[in-house]
């Protein structure tokens, strides 16, 4: 039985990996969990898994009162990387999830990755550390689920060129300038996917798309002029791998995170999942468009700041992070979310020394860029 420690447990990944565990008790179990100010749904979760752990934001009274070793406080989801886990998940949202997985790595663990931001943030340093405790990070993100079952679970496998799917988002077939004045609750109406309010922001404006080139980057040991992005709508194939010869290799399942989540969690193995199986009867059209970076200008300035290397992705994640957030609580406009990105990438002048300080530094200089440039 593979044990695991849940970072990120209430949020929506991390709701979905519980649903996994749920279905396989003898395949799983949770020993610790870690989460926000949820702490409602944190000690449901807690009274159901029973783990040794139990780590929140804020303190809560009935947590306090169960068997588990308790810790609180801001950062207190570093506790919940214990030494007898076999598997740590990191679901958290934003530049904290690095963090995570840097102490995860550190205690030699191998890590199942649903947080974009530890790869595009602090990619060389996480990759560099897990080559050197001999560690795995495996990818939950449903396109680089897709790229690594397409390349036979070989991250080492040669490939000519990795091609990741986009469906396009809540505003796929708006202009730019149309979208200027819609809302945060028409932007989380994603057309396929059902996720948290911050990816599914990101999913709209495309950055979500622009880390996922720099997470395949830094998971597949990929040059940028190797990774390509399409608008899929359909959502039925999640990424394809091409090969020297010619032969294109594509993973295909219904937009549902629990697959991924399975296959990270569960490697080497497969078994049944109880997830809703594809018709391929049904599916009418399968459609492919080129992305268009007019329509979708944070895709570029995301892809460009990872090219740039050292801060700069930092800076864009910064930037994006204190946007979004500002974004759903309607105090900026959407089209905001890119002047903030290419403002702070502008205004940023700082170094990168290699440490994760200086992506911390990096990363609050354009959080603190957009709160002051938009009075939030």
């Amino acid at each position: 039985m593979k044990k695991i420690a849940l970072i990120g447990s209430t949020g929506s990944i991390g709701v979905q990996v519980l649903n996994v565990v749920r279905k396989n008790p003898d395949k799983f179990s949770i020993i610790s969990l870690a989460a926000g100010k949820n702490v409602g749904l944190l000690y449901e979760q807690a009274k159901e898994f029973s783990p040794k752990v139990v780590c929140s934001a804020v303190y809560s009274e009935e947590i306090g009162k169960l068997s588990a070793e308790y810790f609180f406080g801001e950062e207190a989801y570093i506790d919940a990387v214990v030494a007898d886990a076999d598997m740590v998940v990191v679901s958290l949202v934003g530049f904290s999830g690095l963090k995570a997985v840097l102490k995860a790595v550190k205690t030699g663990k191998n890590v199942a990755l649903a947080n974009k931001e530890s790869l595009v943030v602090g990619g060389d340093i996480v990759t560099k550390l897990a080559r050197e405790k001999g560690v795995a990070i495996y990818p939950i993100d449903s396109e680089h689920s897709a790229v690594w079952q397409a390349l036979d679970f070989d991250f080492a496998k040669p490939f000519e060129r990795i091609i990741l799917t986009a469906s396009g988002g809540a505003f796929r077939d708006k202009t730019f300038e149309e979208t200027e004045n819609l809302t945060a609750a028409q932007a989380l109406k994603h057309p396929n996917w059902n996720m948290g309010a911050k990816i599914t922001i990101d999913s709209a404006t495309l950055v979500n798309k622009g880390f996922e080139v720099i997470e395949a980057k830094w998971l597949f040991n990929a040059s940028f002029d190797k990774i390509d992005v399409i608008i899929h709508r359909e959502s039925v194939i999640h990424s394809m791998v091409e090969y020297k010869d010619g032969s294109v290799v594509a993973q295909l399942g219904v937009p549902s995170m629990e697959l991924p989540i399975q296959v990270a969690i569960s490697y080497p193995e497969r078994f049944y999942s109880g997830a809703t199986r594809l018709d391929l009867t049904a599916i009418k059209n399968l459609t492919f468009e080129k992305l268009d970076e007019e329509r979708f200008p944070c895709f570029k300035e995301i892809v460009n700041a990872g090219k740039a290397g050292g801060a700069y992705p930092a800076v864009a994640c910064g930037a994006n992070d204190t946007a979004v957030a500002a974004f759903l609580k309607d105090r900026i406009k959407y089209t905001d979310i890119y002047r903030g990105i290419r403002g702070a990438l502008d205004a940023f002048k700082g170094g990168y020394d290699g440490s994760y300080e200086s992506l911390k530094s990096a990363h609050d200089f354009a959080a603190q860029y957009v709160k002051t440039r938009f009075g939030v």
